[in-house]
């Protein structure tokens, strides 16, 4: 996921978590009887008759967003949300979770008055029993999309069965080229005129989910690895923040590889 140089990285994975699906019912995720919208109904963008009619105030989507390292792009969500109110942007952010204590993320999310957890692998017997556990803790905040703003671990099955289709993850270059931990390296390196990042749904694979949107970063002639991953943050920043919200307020399907919003 995008923000890189922010994070640790994952010896297990690339730059970038990927991952997500939900074969649970709605009950057993987000708690009975307490959302006006399936999750079905929010990647399709269907609208329910019910409390949807004229004049109604669309509930803004409960984003649960997961951080490693600054938090830049999480603070980014933050100020728009901020700037354009819940309502407005579609979303808010009901929790933010980390894989380690004493982050900067999670000191953005507390300043904020937002409800934090952690989950560190190393508090667990495995690699699976970590996973089970962070699912579970990112379940018991109800949320509609699952945001990786700069989460450096990769899930595994237990987490993918919750939030599959709706956990989003960014990565510092034009996928499917470049992939791994070290996109904006492998595209200088390759020779490339253009790069960028890419806003995707997270799958089993390594930054090979399907792709929801991307932007285009000129390559430079004078660029070593720190400027262009500079600026390739800049961009994927924004886009984020776009994609979530258009997420948020439309809905989506995913047809394949293809993500559709209305």
């Amino acid at each position: 996921m995008g923000e890189r140089p922010e994070r640790g990285e994952d010896p297990e994975r690339g730059e970038d978590p990927e991952r997500g699906e939900d074969p649970e019912s709605r009950e057993d995720l987000l708690g009975r009887g307490e959302r006006p919208e399936s999750q079905e109904d929010l990647r399709r963008g269907e609208r329910p008759a019910s409390g949807e009619g004229p004049g109604r105030v669309r509930r803004p989507k409960r984003l649960v967003v997961l951080v490693s390292g600054s938090g830049t792009n999480l603070q980014a969500l933050l100020d728009t949300i901020r700037a354009e109110g819940a309502e407005g942007y579609g979303a808010e952010i009901v929790a933010v979770g980390a894989d380690r204590d004493g982050i900067a993320g999670l000191e953005r999310a507390e300043r904020a008055g937002i409800p934090t957890f952690a989950c560190r692998v190393k508090d667990h017997e495995t690699r699976g029993a970590w996973d089970a556990a962070l699912a579970e803790a990112t379940a018991a905040h109800r949320p509609d999309l699952v945001v990786s703003a700069g989460f450096m671990k990769i899930v595994g099955q237990e987490f993918l069965a919750r939030f599959g289709g709706r956990f989003v993850n960014t990565h510092p270059a034009l996928l499917p080229s470049f992939p791994g931990a070290h996109g904006a390296r492998d595209a200088l390196a390759y020779g490339v005129k253009v790069t960028g990042c890419t806003v995707h749904f997270v799958d089993d694979g390594v930054d090979t989910g399907p792709i929801i949107a991307q932007g285009v970063v000129e390559v430079r002639d004078e660029d070593d690895e720190s400027a262009l991953h500079e600026r390739i943050k800049e961009v994927e920043r924004t886009l984020l923040v776009d994609v979530v919200g258009r997420l948020a307020r439309h809905g989506y399907r995913i047809e394949g590889r293809k993500v559709l919003i209305p």
